[in-house]
């Protein structure tokens, strides 16, 4: 019961994490936000985001095998919050699109990235995923179900819709500063680093399968690839 209950805290306090974590990247319902915040020199700036970003890409990637989940399932996202909480706004403008109409439409765009995440974890099993169901099993006196290999809806396009949703929502972006361009490569390079950890663990988990899923469907874009060696015989 109390792991249970102490994985619920963690989910609840995930997902208050990143919705506040959308709304900071987009810069809406905030005073804070990835351009505006505690006024710095460029040089800490720079030092803050760089080294909060290598901390968080260290502490996810670790916690995210499977070798690490068997001694400690639970995963706070204290990291990601430390990292939004000292965010140091470099508000030096790379792009910025003029055109009203456009600009709402990559707004549309970076929130649609964000629905593609989230409905992406609910394609194969949510708890699972963020760590209920064990415990769950647990109070139930059960072991966990075994995890079957699926490619539901937008898995059937993509073999990472989630970090896709990552990428859209990230830089998807009407005005991109310098931090926030740092936001959006420091997650990039989390999204490809964590990538290929992932299908490296779900390969030595599917094997075959998953190895003719890589063939047939791309990891990111939703482009045709070939065919599975069932389909060409």
């Amino acid at each position: 019961m109390i792991a249970m209950l102490y994985a619920v805290v963690v989910y609840v306090a995930f997902v208050a994490v990143f919705v506040y974590a959308v709304c900071f990247t987009d810069g809406v319902l905030l005073e804070r936000t990835v351009d505006v915040g505690a006024p710095s020199s460029l040089g800490s700036a720079l030092a803050f985001d760089v080294g909060w970003f290598i901390l968080f890409g260290l502490q996810h990637s670790l916690m995210a095998r499977a070798w690490f989940k068997r001694r400690w399932t639970r995963v706070v996202p204290a990291v990601l919050a430390l990292l939004l909480w000292q965010w140091r706004p470099i508000p030096v403008v790379i792009w910025e699109v003029p055109w009203p109409a456009a600009r709402a439409l990559l707004v549309v765009l970076s929130f649609a990235g964000w629905a593609l995440l989230f409905a992406s974890s609910f394609l194969l099993d949510h708890l699972e995923m963020f760590g209920l169901r064990q415990p769950l099993a647990g109070l139930r006196g059960s072991a966990p179900r075994p995890i079957a290999f699926r490619t539901p809806g937008f898995y059937r396009y993509v073999r990472h819709p989630i970090y896709l949703g990552f990428l859209v929502g990230f830089w998807a972006a009407p005005t991109m500063t310098a931090g926030h361009a740092i936001l959006a490569l420091g997650m990039t390079s989390y999204v490809l680093v964590g990538m290929r950890f992932e299908e490296a663990d779900l390969v030595r988990t599917f094997g075959d399968a998953y190895r003719d899923y890589q063939r047939r469907v791309s990891a990111l874009l939703p482009v045709r690839r070939s065919r599975s060696r069932d389909d060409v015989a």
